[in-house]
């Protein structure tokens, strides 16, 4: 018994992963972006002129994927790099003014990824769920 039960959290935990990950990447190629991006530029609007190893350890992800993130933003005119002005060997990382418009739409696109997971769950449902998975979270730890 206990094995099935086991068994059918896992698969709702993949289906619930992999269609709201589906979902959400539909949704980001509006914008033009890749998930991923979407938490790059987050981090970029929180105060940007960061470097890529900064990026790195906020996203943790291994440089290549940032460097990959960077040039594909870079090259649609959403991120510029610009050399540091005290230390020329380090590239800073800003936002163009496309990448700041992108703000709203971006958050938008969060909201509604959101509502549509947890619309049938109530409030008292959710603080049980968070607390849930952060302990499943910790347990990967």
């Amino acid at each position: 018994m206990k094995v099935n039960i086991d068994c059918e959290i896992r698969g709702s935990l993949d289906k619930v992963s992999s269609q709201t990950r589906r979902d959400y990447s539909e949704s980001l190629r509006e914008l033009n972006l890749y998930v991923g991006q979407d938490n790059l530029l987050a981090r970029l609007w929180l105060g940007d002129g960061i470097t890529q190893m900064q990026l790195c350890e906020h996203l943790r992800c291994e440089p290549p994927t940032v460097t990959n993130m960077v040039k594909t933003l870079e090259q649609n005119g959403v991120i510029y790099r610009k050399r540091d002005e005290e230390d020329a060997r380090v590239m800073r990382i800003y936002l163009t003014s496309k990448g700041k418009e992108l703000e709203e739409p971006v958050r938008l696109k969060w909201k509604r990824q959101q509502d549509k997971l947890l619309q049938s769950i109530s409030d008292e449902e959710r603080l049980i769920l968070r607390d849930l998975l952060k302990r499943m979270e910790n347990n990967l730890h």
